[in-house]
């Protein structure tokens, strides 16, 4: 039978477990790097050096990681299997972070400056060039037996990832509204290449490297590729509703850079009067200044688009536990998994 959904409180211990096991050698990968890398890697990750203290406030919360390490044990290895795996899927995360972060022109995250406003943006682009190849030099370095269908789904999941970001920036050269304009179900697919395919990468590596089956391995790639189409919907609901102590980011960010997020593009396609007025107003091309953006936000508000986004998320988070459920997975992990399905809808940053 399997286990209830479990409590989100159980989160935290989970992350917390996962980080601690995986934070040694994601230090000795940072360290392999160009010292110049390596410093850049480490303010990007929000240590305080290569061989430094995390900053409290300035880190990810690792889910990656448990992904990977969960990933093992639930196909019954042991975590320590699935490190090589988390390590490498935390350095292409960031990687695609210090290069996301130049192409959109965002100069925080977690609430300090990226790595490309504190150290320019030539040395952000080769720190990512030199993560990206730290990853593969990584699980390579994974046993015979499980290296190259490791290496293999890391290369997929790479090209998904260039894919998504491509579909991204060409979005915003596309209309708002009309024939040409962004669907909803053209921007679920540019977020699951985007952001679900490294979630589902990493979950589905620490079943790979755990030594699964393929049944076992596809379940777990494939709720992670859910999670992150969850994740993407929530962070666009944050992006233009998030408390900007929370976030790092100004009110309504997403609007003032006429991002075409998803609860933007919900309002527009679900018609009606304030999807019209709401297409009229960003037509225009003018900038979009405190007045407009509040009333750009309540016309998708209005017609629907925060209430669809949700929605979305809330729809393939109920896919991620139904692709865990669908195979045979450890109890003790699998809960651990299910504890984490929450935080992708009610998290705040």
């Amino acid at each position: 039978m399997t286990p209830p959904l479990a409590q989100r409180t159980d989160a935290p211990r989970v992350l917390a477990r996962c980080r601690e096991l995986v934070r040694p050698a994601l230090g000795r990968a940072v360290r392999r790097l160009h010292p110049w890398h390596a410093e850049i890697t480490a303010f990007s990750l929000g240590w305080d050096g290569p061989d430094g203290r995390a900053t409290p406030g300035a880190q990810g919360k690792g889910v990656r990681q448990a992904l990977a390490v969960l990933g093992a044990e639930a196909v019954g290895a042991q975590a320590e299997s699935a490190v090589l795996g988390a390590v490498a899927v935390e350095l292409i995360h960031t990687f695609s972070l210090l290069h996301d972060d130049i192409m959109d022109g965002d100069e925080t995250r977690r609430q300090r400056a990226t790595a490309w406003k504190a150290y320019g943006t030539g040395p952000a682009v080769l720190a990512g060039d030199a993560l990206f190849a730290q990853a593969v030099q990584t699980l390579a370095g994974a046993p015979g037996g499980v290296c190259v269908p490791a290496v293999r789904l890391l290369a997929g999941t790479l090209d998904d990832l260039v894919r998504g970001q491509a579909d991204d920036l060409l979005f915003e050269s596309r209309p708002w509204t009309g024939p040409d304009a962004v669907r909803p179900h053209e921007y679920r697919l540019m977020a699951e290449q985007k952001t679900g395919a490294l979630l589902g990468c990493a979950a589905g590596l620490g079943a790979v490297l755990g030594g699964a089956g393929r049944s076992e391995s596809d379940a777990l790639t494939a709720a992670g590729r859910h999670l992150g189409v969850a994740f993407q919907a929530v962070d666009d609901v944050l992006g233009i509703w998030g408390d900007p102590a929370v976030t790092g980011k100004p009110v309504h960010s997403d609007l003032r850079r006429r991002k075409k997020t998803y609860p933007v593009l919900a309002a527009l396609a679900a018609g009606g009067p304030a999807a019209l007025r709401l297409g009229a107003l960003l037509r225009t091309g003018e900038a979009l200044d405190d007045h407009a953006v509040r009333r750009a936000a309540g016309l998708i508000e209005e017609a629907g688009g925060r209430a669809e986004a949700l929605a979305e998320a809330d729809r393939h988070l109920e896919s991620a536990r139904a692709c865990l459920e669908s195979v045979d997975l450890a109890p003790v992990p699998l809960a651990d998994l299910l504890s984490l399905l929450p935080y992708f809808v009610e998290r705040t940053v």
